[in-house]
């Protein structure tokens, strides 16, 4: 193993040009931004802006642990690759597991998107991390790429026909997409609609607090949970305002609302996080998430991206593509009705950097929990 790069942390606050090192080059992500490490320095974690002697950046998380100090050091969804070996990388990281052992950490886990055909995990074994769950819901994606140069045609060529008449009538019927976007790389192009120029802030304000909504009824339907409006709002403005985040909003000819969908660019792809659909509106309107997705793949195809990552649909306990029969295969067959392909990425991995805070931290973890456990019951009563 290659002697590993000096540390030096800058500081809470990102440094100029930092995107350029975590976000904008090959693998990077939009969790290693600066916008990522002052939202999540907002809700309670201490964001660390690490510069390696290399020239490469890391965003590194620290949660302490209350009375002991030290706790859990997390590097969400990085080091990022940049175009280095995976050798390079897992490097990177044997170096910021060092720096968080001096730093008063005692575990250090990271998840970088790197796909596990790489070597990646074997790497990370070397370095002493062991695989652990995920933070996320998933490990796994779904991407679609796109050939170099591809224009409409060539990428709607390669969409299911089933998929594609959807697309096809959603237009006929004069469907419209509306662009939320601060970049200016490109024009909107055929297809979209943009707010009113110097009205972007306010216009987007409202429709992702209409998305929000949208989510939790989702959320509702489904079983999952959505975090507070104001925390999501927060986050998706400023990632909208540096560039990372584009909303697509689709519309019935007459104006109604059907459904919206987040996507993140970054690295050499556009990434679709969070969507939604008016679920009593989708016999009379049909087709709103078909052309959210289509519009997302031209957006990417314009842009230059080698991917549109549709993102995963593989649940905890679960962690292999879906077959038929599974709860998740039916997502599984919507997004590869848009060329999207199994991905196998590498995975969450873990370190402990100092076994005897690691474990005065997991006894401390437990006496909370008996407490809370106590406290409730007390509450409650019989």
């Amino acid at each position: 193993m290659n002697a590993p790069a000096g540390v030096r942390d800058v500081g809470p606050d990102a440094p100029a040009g930092w995107d350029d090192r975590t976000v904008r080059v090959s693998g990077g992500d939009v969790q290693q931004s600066a916008a990522w490490g002052e939202h999540r320095g907002r809700t309670g974690w201490h964001p660390h802006h690490l510069v390696l002697d290399d020239g490469s950046a890391v965003l590194a998380l620290g949660r302490p642990w209350p009375l002991l100090g030290g706790g859990r050091l997390y590097v969400p969804k990085g080091p990022v690759a940049a175009g280095s070996a995976v050798t390079v990388v897992a490097d990177r990281l044997s170096a910021v597991a060092a720096w968080a052992r001096v730093a008063g950490y005692a575990t250090i886990l990271a998840d970088a998107e790197i796909p596990a055909a790489t070597g990646y995990p074997a790497a990370l074994a070397e370095r002493g991390f062991r695989p652990v769950e995920e933070i996320g819901p998933s490990r796994h994606r779904v991407a679609t790429p796109i050939p170099a140069g591809a224009d409409d045609d060539t990428l709607l060529a390669e969409i299911a026909t089933t998929t594609r008449q959807r697309v096809r009538v959603a237009e006929r019927r004069g469907m419209r997409i509306v662009r939320y976007d601060a970049a200016s790389a490109t024009a909107a192009g055929d297809g979209f609609e943009t707010t009113v120029p110097g009205h972007l802030d306010e216009e987007a304000t409202a429709a992702f607090e209409r998305f929000h909504r949208l989510l939790v009824a989702t959320g509702e339907r489904r079983g999952f949970a959505i975090g507070p409006s104001g925390s999501a709002v927060a986050w998706w403005r400023a990632a909208l305002a540096a560039g990372h985040l584009v909303l697509l909003e689709a519309r019935s000819a007459e104006g109604t609302y059907l459904g919206a969908a987040i996507f993140f660019r970054h690295g050499e792809r556009l990434t679709y996080t969070h969507s939604g659909d008016v679920v009593a509106l989708r016999r009379a309107h049909p087709g709103a998430a078909h052309l959210i997705l289509w519009r997302a793949l031209q957006l990417a195809g314009r842009e230059g991206r080698a991917e549109l990552d549709l993102g995963g649909v593989d649940v905890a306990g679960a962690r292999s593509e879906p077959r038929p029969g599974d709860p998740m295969y039916g997502l599984l067959e919507f997004k590869q009705s848009f060329g999207g392909r199994w991905v196998e990425l590498s995975g969450a991995h873990e370190r402990i950097v100092s076994p005897v805070r690691a474990r005065a931290g997991t006894l401390l973890a437990g006496v909370r929990r008996v407490v809370w456990r106590a406290a409730g019951s007390r509450r409650t009563g019989p």
